[in-house]
């Protein structure tokens, strides 16, 4: 019996089964994630013009990045703790539909007040995006937890270096109305995430209607009081990664101007040299994670970044790209593996750690940013690199982390214990 085309189209589709990694999903997933991030990113990459054309001072460039940052972080664990319980498939379109509001506001702006408006509207379709989004890719991840959130965040990252690549080529030279070409990237992406909510909706279906799978070797006899400290170290750790990356994606631009009087377009290209390590470098930390544990990950990625950091400081242009180049690629593998390490804590609550750790990684930058710019006006910007250069020895906290996994046959299982959404 011949079968008809919505049938075969049926079965045609991926489907989740046990231990499959649904590579198509996860790519797509992170092409959005690209798209999402060029948008984000196109405003850090414009700071020089912005104050510039308005007069602005640091801390109004600080204010700017902290609207931004925070406006994303404090909607993210509450979208996240909400879609445990239900989640929304299609909000992934609708986030990217707020941030294309956000984005031609922006091209528009002719104040102060109006650029963070537009600011905080591009946060709060970050917020929507990121939690649904993650826990995307965990249902696609087959197990592979780690390579999953690696290969969703090297989107992301490969986005936040474009950006500042695309302001120095067409915002920077044309003008702020140019940022509008970028809505298309927008459109784009809503039509692939309206999509991919439409996968996400039927495995959905699919894993109700499934018998339970069993627990896997994720070491679920911690108590509460360990969990709870575990949460606060990788805490600690995420507010040194990212006030150490905020002074380098707010501020490179104004640090290699002010010392080496390089050009805004010059010094933007050596921000996206940075920023295109830093998403090179994310891939490594959950494959990695998967194979040695999430915990020797976060050791190497936030302490033994400390050495470069210290230098960087102290050397001339060409030492400062190289430096920057390393610091990137070591200091990039840390959030998937932080976000997996806490995931495993609460198997249970997915969408709720996926959006606190955004959140408060967001946060964090927000606050660095404001934090960094009053520095920068009532010191220097050298001095703020100084400042920062310490802040990876807070990974010495690593040491009070629990062990999640446990070891099998000498090695760390790749699929750790599974849970509905």
């Amino acid at each position: 019996m011949e079968r008809s085309a919505a049938e075969v189209a049926t079965a045609t589709r991926p489907t989740p089964t046990a231990g499959e990694t649904l590579l198509p999903v996860l790519l797509a997933l992170s092409v959005c994630h690209l798209l999402n991030d060029t948008i984000q990113s196109l405003l850090p990459a414009i700071y020089p013009l912005l104050k510039e054309s308005f007069a602005l001072t640091f801390s109004q460039i600080g204010l700017i990045a902290f609207v931004f940052q925070v406006t994303a972080s404090v909607f993210q664990p509450v979208i996240g703790f909400y879609t445990d319980r239900r989640p929304k498939p299609y909000s992934l379109a609708v986030g990217m539909g707020i941030t294309l509001v956000g984005l031609i506001l922006l091209s528009q702006a002719g104040s102060f007040d109006r650029i963070l408006f537009a600011s905080a509207l591009l946060g709060t379709g970050s917020a929507i995006f990121h939690p649904e989004a993650s826990r995307l890719a965990r249902l696609a991840s087959g197990g592979k937890h780690g390579f999953a959130q690696s290969l969703f965040q090297v989107g992301g990252n490969l986005g936040t270096s474009l950006g500042p690549l695309a302001a120095a080529l067409i915002v920077v030279p044309h003008g702020q109305a140019h940022i509008l070409w970028f809505s298309a990237l927008a459109l784009l992406g809503i039509v692939m995430l309206a999509k991919l909510g439409g996968w996400y909706r039927r495995h959905l279906t699919i894993q109700r209607t499934a018998a339970p799978t069993p627990a896997w070797t994720v070491n679920t006899h911690l108590s509460s009081r360990q969990i709870t400290r575990a949460l606060i170290v990788l805490a600690a750790l995420i507010f040194s990664k990212y006030f150490y990356l905020s002074s380098l994606t707010s501020y490179y631009t104004f640090y290699l101007i002010g010392r080496f009087n390089v050009s805004v377009q010059h010094a933007q290209l050596y921000l996206f040299l940075f920023l295109f390590a830093v998403a090179a470098g994310t891939i490594l930390g959950g494959p990695i994670g998967d194979r040695y544990g999430r915990k020797l990950v976060i050791w190497i990625s936030i302490l033994g970044v400390a050495p470069f950091t210290l230098a960087l400081p102290f050397v001339g242009l060409v030492g400062t790209a190289i430096l920057s180049v390393v610091i990137g690629l070591i200091l990039a593998s840390a959030f998937s593996a932080i976000l997996v390490y806490a995931q495993e804590l609460m198997p249970g609550k997915i969408g709720m750690i996926a959006g606190l750790f955004f959140g408060f990684a967001f946060g964090m930058a927000g606050i660095a940013s404001a934090l960094l710019g009053k520095l920068a006006d009532h010191t220097s910007i050298f001095f703020v690199y100084q400042v920062c250069s310490f802040l990876p020895l807070i990974g010495l906290l690593t040491a009070f982390l629990p062990e999640v996994e446990r070891k099998k046959n000498g090695r760390v299982p790749t699929s750790p214990q599974r849970s509905s959404p």
